[in-house]
């Protein structure tokens, strides 16, 4: 792993308690991958820019920094994939040994692939099983894309292979090999217009108790969200993403989280700043 720690998450509100690595019960996973992004750049800036920027948001009563929320060092991501994704599986499979709750920041969406890995590792060992809720424009369902299997837009194809359960929401861009997959794997989904048909939303009585939260930034809507790769339109709006998602999770664990695919833009702090604030409500939803 790369030394490029220049900040910590929320570290302008931390004790140094607070921000220890056995203290803290939230551990972030800077992860700036950018190999194959098939249209806007800059991925690979965003873990440091997201950090930086968390640092303007308030601790608030009650929340995570209450638990302690320790910054690993950059993972080096000028590897090759197979040696990226199992120095992730490796860290996630330590952390997950010590009780603690991997929150990843992005980089680009191939890195969930490691990630899972290393929760497949930890989950098998103790016999449970967990799921995967995936917010997100795209299904990300394509066996190979631009020539390559670890694309973003493959990941969880790959995740699929691996027998995970996924719950997809918000996806309005997928191809016709995608959607064709999609019902072959028994891949339950939900759209935003079933959302605003019908706010009763609810993961299928079979789907584990065990969460992790898989969430790409062009799931929401361009108009708050444009610094993403490939924005689409009609997506989702800060409220109603946290209003659903407390429903998915109703009565569910979530063991870890990650957020991917933001790009930043020069100079506009304020898509940073959202980004921060994201990953800070989805902790804040580890402990409910």
């Amino acid at each position: 792993m790369l030394n490029l720690k220049k900040n910590l998450f929320l570290g302008e509100e931390l004790s140094v308690k607070e921000k220890s690595f056995n203290f803290s019960k939230f551990h972030i996973l800077p992860i700036p991958l950018e190999k194959t992004v098939s249209y806007g750049t800059g991925t690979s800036k965003a873990p440091e820019i997201i950090i930086n920027a968390s640092n303007q948001l308030e601790r608030n009563h009650n929340s995570p920094c209450d638990f302690g929320i320790y910054t690993h060092d950059a993972f080096d991501c000028s590897l090759n994939f197979n040696s990226i994704f199992q120095n992730i599986e490796n860290l996630i499979f330590d952390i997950l040994k010590k009780d603690k709750i991997p929150v990843c920041i992005g980089g680009e969406h191939s890195l969930t692939f490691g990630v899972i890995k290393g929760f497949k590792k930890k989950f098998n060992n103790i016999n449970q099983d967990f799921g995967i809720i995936q917010f997100d424009a795209h299904a990300d369902l394509r066996k190979t894309y631009n020539g390559s299997v670890n694309s973003h837009a493959t990941v969880m194809y790959k995740i699929h292979k691996e027998n995970i359960p996924i719950f997809q929401f918000g996806v309005r861009a997928q191809s016709d090999e995608e959607i064709k997959l999609r019902d072959e794997f028994n891949i339950n989904y939900k759209s935003i217009e079933d959302y605003r048909k019908n706010p009763n939303i609810r993961l299928p009585k079979n789907f584990p108790k065990n969460i992790y939260i898989t969430f790409d930034s062009d799931c929401l809507d361009p108009s708050i969200m444009p610094a993403t790769g490939t924005p689409v339109p009609n997506g989702l709006y800060y409220n109603e993403t946290f209003l659903i998602l407390e429903k998915l999770i109703e009565n569910k664990k979530i063991i870890g989280i990650d957020y991917v695919e933001y790009a930043p833009i020069e100079n506009f702090h304020a898509y940073d700043y959202l980004s921060a604030n994201i990953i800070y409500d989805l902790m804040k939803l580890c402990l409910k």
